[in-house]
């Protein structure tokens, strides 16, 4: 009985670090659009605030679980937030001189911050109960994730993307007074939201360093590395977070741009029922859409992405429990490429909604394809967790072909390879539904 309370305590507070990083991965999607306007760039260029974000997951994920496995979690978990604190803090100095190079160096720097959380809270949870609950209960966790990720865009849209951002040759064309109000503006724009969040993450590491966490991590094997990477099983799973996380934060990252290409802005204002629901959603942060860039009208819609992600892993954590997680996966990624289909086939706001959709059929990817890899690897599972949280490098990979793919072709076929991403999901879903049933 004492030991379900535990389990259940430490469930609850690393449910609060799942909340925390979806907000800030999020966020740094809501920044690309800005960006790209403050400095001019190409969207392959755009992709490196991805890149360098999600590279750290590829840099930092071994040095990770091998740390975790001195510290252990509880030790682990502060460390990561203050990282990720730090790393908001540098957003000051880079909007303060619009520095590119800073911005990236920020990025990860919390990215750096939220792998050491990723590889230490995915297998905690995992571990919190039997094996047979773990994509129940991941999924569960991930739905916090969520809702982090469901409230970002908005708080993007209406803080970071609220105003319209002068091109080069009208910035020259201001006085000096007014230049420098206007670079003030801007700085304080991004500077503000990363600076409160920094404290709440500082918060966050305190009340952590008070909190008693289960001690539950076994004693990794020195050569645990080299057996997973001859495990074909363990590989497929990492491959499948590869894509996956390519596939989501591609289209969470180009979907204003998306939909702005298409002049969607003007549709939706346009029509009376969805300028309802924008502005219900603005009014809960205080906000309007009284003269706003279309890009922050448009960006409010992407609630709906991240939003229909934290009702998916609700769902999720239910199905799960009564079909073989293997099964749902599969049926879920039939279902994204379906919706991605009729996005790029179709116009106006069928395309928008229909691409919005993607994210419930996104949710219960992660943690189901993570919790799947683990299946089995016993004492190996902090290991593979680094090796899997390593494949959210693939958030960098993805995002930045499709970037170039759309710098080329355009949107409409660049999204293709997202769908190439989904039908590998549905091929290892399909796989281990086949295992599944004949273990049965």
């Amino acid at each position: 009985m004492s030991t379900n309370k535990s389990y259940k305590s430490a469930f609850i507070f690393l449910t609060t670090l799942f909340f925390l990083w979806g907000f800030i991965t999020v966020l740094v999607d809501s920044l690309v659009p800005r960006l790209k306007d403050v400095f001019e760039m190409t969207y392959a260029k755009t992709v490196l605030v991805q890149s360098a974000f999600f590279i750290a997951f590829f840099v930092v994920s071994i040095p990770a679980s091998i740390i975790l496995s001195r510290i252990g979690y509880k030790k682990g978990i502060i460390l990561g937030l203050a990282i990720m604190s730090v790393g908001c803090l540098l957003f000051y100095p880079a909007a303060e001189y619009r520095i590119f190079s800073v911005f990236l160096i920020g990025y990860f720097t919390v990215a750096a911050g939220i792998t050491v959380l990723q590889v230490a809270a995915n297998p905690y949870v995992a571990l919190l109960g039997s094996e047979d609950g773990a994509s129940s209960r991941l999924n569960l966790s991930q739905a916090f994730n969520s809702l982090g990720t469901t409230l970002a865009p908005v708080v993007g849209a209406l803080y970071l993307l609220s105003d319209s951002v002068k091109t080069s040759d009208e910035i020259e064309a201001l006085s000096e007074l007014d230049k420098k109000a206007y670079y003030i503006a801007e700085a304080s724009t991004v500077q503000t939201p990363f600076l409160l969040i920094a404290g709440l993450i500082a918060l966050l590491a305190l009340a952590f360093f008070f909190i008693k966490l289960p001690k539950i991590m076994e004693e990794s094997p020195k050569d645990g590395y080299l057996t997973l990477l001859k495990n074909k099983v363990m590989l497929m799973g990492a491959l499948g977070i590869f894509v996956y996380v390519g596939a989501e934060v591609a289209i969470g990252s180009f979907m204003v741009n998306y939909f702005d290409s298409m002049n969607l802005g003007a549709t939706v204002a346009a029509n009376d029922t969805m300028m309802s629901i924008a502005n219900t959603i603005a009014d809960v942060f205080g906000k309007d859409f009284d003269g706003k860039d279309p890009k922050s009208l448009l960006g409010v819609f992407i609630i709906f992405y991240w939003g229909g992600a934290m009702i998916g892993r609700f769902v999720g954590a239910y199905l799960t429990k009564i079909m073989a997680p293997g099964r749902v996966l599969s049926i879920f990624a039939i279902l994204a490429i379906s919706m991605i289909t009729i996005s790029i086939t179709t116009t106006g706001l069928l395309s928008m909604w229909s691409m919005l959709a993607v994210g419930l059929f996104n949710s219960i990817m992660f943690p189901t394809i993570f919790t799947l890899s683990l299946e089995g690897l016993g004492k190996l599972k902090a290991q593979a967790s680094g090796l899997l949280c390593m494949s959210i490098v693939g958030g960098a990979v993805i995002p930045f072909i499709i970037g170039s793919l759309i710098d080329t072709v355009g949107f409409k076929l660049a999204f293709i390879l997202a769908m190439v991403c989904y039908a590998y999901i549905m091929y290892y879903g399909y796989t281990k539904r086949k295992k599944s049933v004949v273990a049965g």
